[in-house]
C-alpha cells in the first residue's frame, strides 16, 4: 500500500513538486503539468502527452529533449482537465503546430478535444492520437475502442522523433497512426493498488489467483485463473499477442522485428521480470521474430499494483530509425543528445493569471450567494457518501468516482466562494466553479460536471436575478453540453439516465406554473428512482463497457451521484426564506 504521504488531497501536486526539483535538468513546471526545460527546434511540431497521476514514469518521465516536449499532469488516476492541457500545450509550442498523444479513457478523450478545439480556435494546428493498444479491453474489429497502457511508450517515443527531425504534422500524424497500429499489449494482475490515505486497495484479487486482462486503474479483468509460474506466464503473454499481428508484421525483411516491452505495474520486482523475460525472448526467436532493444522494467505504473505487460511494437524501417533515435528525459534515455539549457528569458510564465471580475448586478450577486450554498451542499453528500460511490464504481470499474467527486465539488466550493467574495455575479461564479471542478478532479465527471455548471452560469447571466424558467433551461442547456460532448444517451447506464428525466420533469413543473422548490423537489424524486433504474442497465459507455454484465444489479455511481446532489440542492431551496410583507407585518415563508 501507498505510505508516504501528507494530505491525501495534495498528494498530486506535492509528487509534482518533488519531481520538478529533482529533474530540473529536463523539465520547469507550468500550470498544468511540466514543459521541457531545453531548447527546442523553432517551427516543429511539440508532442505533448498527458494523463493522470499514479503511473510514473508515464507521463512526466517521458518529458525531453528527442521525446515529449510537454505532459499535462492529472490528479491520481484522473485526466488532466482541458483547461491544464491547453495550458500546458501553449508552453511547449514551437510554431509547428501541437500533437497531443494520451491513452484513449473516456476522461482524457473529453479534456484533450476540449483543449484541441479551443487551440484551433487560436490558429494553432492541433491534432489527436489516442493509444489503443490493449488487447484486453475490445475485440479487434472494436480495435478504436481499446485503451492505452504501456504502448504509450512506442507511439510517444517514434512521434517525438519524427517531430524532431523536422517531419511535418501530417507526416508525424502519419507516424502516430501507423506505430499506434503496430503496437499490442497484454497484462495481467496479481493484487490491487492502494491511494494514499485509502485504507484499502481498488480492487483485490484472491490470494493465488492473477488477473487475466487487468487495466492499469483497476478496471476488472477478463478472467482470473491461478498464479502461474514464471515461464507460464510467458508463454500466456505471447501466446495471446501473437493472436493479432498486425497488417504486414510478418512480411519479409525488417517487419518480422519487434521491440518487446515486458512492464511492471508496480510491485514485480525487477529480478522477477527478468526471469519471464527469459522465456518471452525464448519465444519470440521460436516464432521467427527478432527482438530489438528489448525494455524490461517499469514504464507504465500502477502505484503498487503487482502485475506486468508485454507490449510487442512490430516495427518497419522507419519505425526503426525513429525508435533508435537518441532521446533524453527523465526516465528514458539512448544515445547522445545535446540541447541548450533555457534562459529566464527564454519563455513566457504561463502561470494562471486572476481574471478580473465582469460586472454583476445586486440581483446577480445575491444569486451567486446562494449557487455557494447550494455548491455547500453538494458537498456535503458527497463527503458522506464517498465510499459507497466507490464501491458502486468498483464493481466495473475502477472505483475511483467517488475520489474524483469529492476533489471537483470542494475545488468547485473554494473557487465560487473566492468568487463571491470578489463581487462575482451568478455566471461568474458558476464558470470558475466549473472550472475549478474539471481542473482538480480530472476524469469522464469533472469534464462533465465542469461543462454542466457552465451551463447553468450562461443561463442565468450577471445581471438579473434567475426565475424558475432560467434554472430550468440552464438544466436543459447542461443536459444537452454533455450528451453533445460526451456522446451519452438515455439507456447507456451513465449520468444521463438521471439528467434527462430530472430536466423534463423540471421544466414541466416550471411550465405549470409550479414554484422552483416544488418543481425542483418533484424532480428531484424522479431523479432518485432514475439513478436506482440504471441499476437494470448495461453499461454502453466509459471504462465500464467492457465487463457490462458485472453491473448488472448496480446502479451507475455518476446517477448515483447526480441524484444525490440534485436532492442536496433541494433542501436548500426548502430553506431559504423570503420575506414579504403581510397587514403591515414582515413574515417570513418557504420560497
Amino acid at each position: 500500500m501507498t505510505r508516504l504521504f501528507n494530505d491525501p488531497a495534495a498528494f498530486a501536486d506535492e509528487m509534482i513538486e518533488g519531481f520538478v526539483s529533482s529533474h530540473s535538468r529536463w523539465v520547469r513546471r507550468v500550470s498544468g503539468g511540466v514543459v521541457r526545460n531545453s531548447r527546442s527546434t523553432p517551427g516543429a511540431v511539440a508532442l505533448v502527452i498527458g494523463g493522470g497521476s499514479g503511473h510514473y514514469p508515464a507521463f512526466a518521465g517521458l518529458v525531453g529533449q528527442g521525446l515529449a516536449h510537454g505532459a499535462a499532469m492529472g490528479n491520481l488516476f484522473a485526466s488532466p482537465s482541458a483547461q491544464q492541457i491547453y495550458t500546458v500545450a501553449k508552453a511547449a509550442s514551437n510554431g509547428g503546430g501541437v500533437l497531443l498523444g494520451y491513452g484513449n479513457y473516456a476522461g482524457d478523450v473529453l479534456h484533450f478535444n476540449q483543449a484541441q478545439a479551443r487551440l484551433r480556435a487560436e490558429g494553432i494546428d492541433c491534432r489527436s492520437i489516442a493509444v489503443t493498444d490493449d488487447v484486453s479491453s475490445a475485440p479487434p474489429a472494436e480495435h478504436a475502442k481499446r485503451r492505452g497502457i504501456a504502448g504509450d511508450l512506442t507511439v510517444f517515443k517514434v512521434v517525438a522523433a519524427a517531430a524532431e527531425a523536422g517531419y511535418t504534422m501530417d507526416q508525424t500524424v502519419e507516424i502516430a497512426e501507423r506505430a499506434n497500429h503496430r503496437t499490442r499489449s497484454f497484462g495481467v494482475a496479481f493484487s490491487g493498488c492502494t491511494l494514499p490515505g485509502a485504507d484499502h486497495p481498488l480492487f483485490s484479487v484472491p490470494e493465488g489467483r492473477m488477473a487475466v486482462g487487468m487495466g492499469i486503474h483497476g478496471e476488472p479483468g477478463i478472467e482470473e485463473t491461478d498464479v502461474p509460474t514464471a515461464d507460464e506466464l510467458a508463454e500466456l503473454l505471447v501466446a495471446k499477442l501473437l493472436t493479432e499481428i498486425p497488417d504486414g508484421g510478418m512480411a519479409s525483411g525488417g517487419a518480422r522485428r519487434v521491440v518487446p516491452i515486458l512492464n511492471g505495474l508496480g510491485s514485480v520486482k525487477y529480478e522477477e521480470l527478468f526471469v519471464v523475460y527469459g522465456r518471452v525472448a525464448q519465444l519470440l526467436a521460436e516464432a521467427g521474430l527478432e527482438a530489438v532493444d528489448p525494455q524490461v522494467g517499469e514504464l507504465v505504473t500502477s502505484f503498487d499494483m503487482a502485475g506486468t505487460s508485454l507490449t510487442l511494437f512490430w516495427l518497419d524501417d522507419e519505425l526503426e530509425s525513429l525508435w533508435h533515435a537518441p532521446a533524453d528525459a527523465p526516465a528514458f534515455r539512448r544515445g547522445a543528445v545535446t540541447a541548450a539549457a533555457l534562459e529566464a528569458t527564454d519563455f513566457t510564465d504561463l502561470a494562471e493569471i486572476e481574471a478580473a471580475i465582469p460586472y454583476s448586478s445586486d440581483e446577480s450577486r445575491a444569486t451567486a450567494a446562494r449557487v455557494v450554498a447550494a455548491l455547500g451542499a453538494a458537498k456535503d453528500v458527497v463527503d458522506a457518501n464517498v465510499e459507497e460511490l466507490g464501491r458502486i464504481d468498483a464493481v466495473a470499474g475502477d472505483g475511483d468516482h467517488g475520489i474524483g467527486m469529492e476533489r471537483g465539488v470542494r475545488a468547485a466550493v473554494d473557487a465560487a466562494a473566492a468568487a463571491v467574495a470578489r463581487g462575482a455575479g451568478a455566471a461568474t461564479t458558476l464558470h470558475l466553479a466549473g472550472d475549478a471542478w474539471a481542473d482538480k478532479a480530472g476524469g469522464t465527471s469533472g469534464a462533465l460536471w465542469g461543462m454542466a455548471l457552465r451551463a447553468v452560469g450562461d443561463a442565468f447571466g450577471n445581471t438579473a436575478a434567475p426565475d424558475a424558467g432560467a434554472v430550468a433551461a440552464g438544466v436543459a442547456g447542461a443536459a444537452a453540453a454533455i450528451m453533445d460532448f460526451g456522446k451519452a444517451a438515455p439507456g447507456d447506464k451513465t449520468l444521463v439516465d438521471v439528467l434527462v428525466p430530472f430536466r423534463d420533469a423540471l421544466a414541466g413543473g416550471v411550465d405549470a406554473g409550479r414554484s422552483l422548490t416544488k418543481a425542483w423537489g418533484a424532480a428531484a424524486t424522479v431523479a432518485q428512482q432514475a439513478a436506482e433504474d440504471t441499476a437494470q442497465l448495461l453499461p454502453l459507455m466509459g471504462r465500464a463497457r467492457p465487463h457490462a454484465e458485472k453491473s448488472l444489479g448496480t446502479p451507475d455511481a455518476g446517477a448515483v451521484s447526480m441524484a444525490l446532489i440534485v436532492r442536496a440542492i433541494h433542501n436548500t431551496l426548502l430553506e431559504e426564506t423570503v420575506e414579504e410583507t403581510v397587514e403591515g407585518k414582515t413574515v417570513k415563508e418557504n420560497a
